[in-house]
């Protein structure tokens, strides 16, 4: 199958879904395709709340594409590259629309962010976490900021500092990343039915005011998320850093 983000729009539910034939990994086209789709949802009036999955049976996001991360050869490219998914972890806390995001399978990198950005996570017991960054020369710099907000600042650590290994779904919950875990994605699926139903009938109003609340205190990360973009950015073209990405893709 070939890669894709699409939406639609049902009894007042948003569903956005994103897939990529290498394990759900987002190139560019695919972070600035999800971007547009998250304020296209965001500003339709039609919308009482947003679910946010991704396709496929096996890892709900592999991070940023790999192929196109050894491609960079140039501070600019880069900076432009990992902003990326600062875009999305952007276009998510501003939304007025609450966003229910769907963890199916494995979350690495960025697709840790777009589950820390949610602001209900569900997931299931398939859907261990990891942050890989430091493994491959570079550092969670651009989705730190909201790793942190949602977990705390020691269980950030612990996920950044021991960069190959995965914490289970239950250490994710336990951390306040998922809110709710289950043994089956269709056990999963009913209790977001459940859960998106009552949103619908919920005041908008009083759901934006309290998604305002919810993301108090980062008002300045369009800036923030951008400075480190340029972190990664520089680091991604020193030659350890290109070393490990190598060494990481022919395991």
């Amino acid at each position: 199958m070939e890669a894709y983000v699409k939406s639609n729009i049902e009894n007042g539910i948003g569903t956005i879904e994103f897939f990529h034939p290498q394990s759900n990994s987002m190139p560019s086209s695919q972070l600035r395709n999800l971007v547009e789709e998250i304020n296209n949802l965001s500003k339709n009036d039609e919308v009482k709340v947003i679910i946010l999955k991704s396709g496929g049976e096996k890892a709900f996001c592999a991070g940023a594409s790999f192929d196109e991360l050894i491609s960079i050869k140039d501070f600019e490219t880069g900076k432009t590259f990992f902003s990326g998914f600062a875009n999305v972890i952007n276009a998510m806390r501003k939304s007025p629309k609450l966003i229910i995001v769907r963890i199916h399978g494995k979350a690495v990198g960025g697709g840790v962010g777009i589950a820390c950005a949610a602001d209900y996570t569900f997931a299931t017991e398939n859907a261990s976490v990891k942050l890989s960054e430091l493994a491959v020369g570079i550092g969670p710099f651009v989705i730190g900021p909201v790793v942190e907000k949602k977990i705390g600042t020691s269980s950030f650590a612990q996920l950044a500092i021991n960069a190959t290994e995965f914490y289970s779904a239950e250490w994710a919950q336990e951390k306040s990343m998922y809110q709710d875990v289950y043994e089956t994605p269709e056990e999963m699926d009913a209790e977001i039915n459940l859960l998106t139903e009552k949103l619908v009938k919920s005041n908008p109003e009083a759901m934006s005011q309290l998604k305002e609340i919810f993301w108090k205190g980062t008002d300045h990360w369009d800036d923030l998320l951008a400075e480190r973009a340029g972190i990664s950015g520089n680091l991604v073209l020193s030659d350890f850093t290109v070393n490990a990405i190598n060494s990481f893709k022919n395991k």
